[in-house]
């Protein structure tokens, strides 16, 4: 369906050169649209961006650093610089660090919600001034199950990740009548680099990882980034144009 398609939509990405954020650069660009890459892994960018040209689309990648809020804007000036407007905006950056409430430090507390909503709230800034000039846009502010209470060792991570679902419901009641549309995708348990780093670093494996979480969530299978693809498009499209305010559940199953 031609609405599916993101022809001519400039969508920008942060965390664009890891997990589901990589992912979807790509998936964006074979929807027709042109991407910017926000992230640190400028060789990783530089293979997005051969991907997408590929496709007959263009991208650009903007070194940011989200614990640094001109770096939130920058992304976006860039954006418009390049490309001359901003249509879509996945805020897919984050940080989990494994830290219960009664031991999390001031230092951890602070990184995870400087990066989860600090800088996903300047980002929105930024964003709603561009879409406000061409007319609207559409902002997916990733989250995650963990929103709702979370478990005991994701204290800072999941008070970030309800703070970013308050900032949607706030987006979309209040800026709907400049057609710019906000909404929540709430990821699943992915093996993503990170989290497949952090296990490891726990001494589980991959495919131990992979085995113990089947047995534990109600679809019987992690979650693979490719299963977010579509729902992004979707999201991003003229497709969704009337749609905002939602959270968008994609999580085998699972409730935290």
């Amino acid at each position: 369906m031609s609405e599916l398609r993101l022809d001519d939509k400039v969508i920008v990405i942060s965390g664009g050169t890891k997990g589901v954020g990589r992912a979807a650069a790509e998936q964006c660009g074979s929807h027709g649209a042109r991407v910017v890459i926000g992230g640190r892994d400028k060789v990783a960018a530089k293979k997005i961006i051969r991907a997408i040209k590929t496709y007959g689309s263009d991208a650009i990648f903007v070194h940011t650093d989200l614990e640094n809020t001109q770096d939130c804007k920058k992304l976006f000036d860039e954006a418009v610089k390049k490309f001359g407007k901003v249509d879509g905006f996945l805020n897919y950056a984050g940080v989990t660090p494994v830290s219960p409430l009664d031991t999390c430090s001031e230092e951890t507390f602070d990184s995870v919600f400087d990066v989860n909503f600090k800088a996903a709230f300047f980002c929105c800034q930024a964003a709603i001034e561009c879409m406000r000039k061409n007319g609207g846009g559409s902002i997916i502010l990733v989250g995650s199950a963990h929103a709702w209470g979370g478990q005991k060792d994701r204290a800072a991570y999941a008070c970030s990740k309800g703070a970013l679902l308050t900032l949607m419901s706030h987006i979309a009641h209040n800026y709907a009548s400049e057609q710019i549309r906000c909404n929540y995708l709430t990821l699943g348990w992915t093996p993503t680099e990170g989290e497949v780093a952090l296990r490891k670093s726990q001494g589980i494996s991959e495919a131990e990882l992979r085995k113990q979480a089947a047995g534990i969530l109600p679809m019987g299978r992690m979650l693979e980034r490719t299963d977010y693809l579509d729902a992004i498009i979707y999201m991003l499209s003229d497709a969704s144009s009337m749609m905002t305010g939602s959270e968008f559940r994609i999580t085998a199953g699972e409730y935290i």
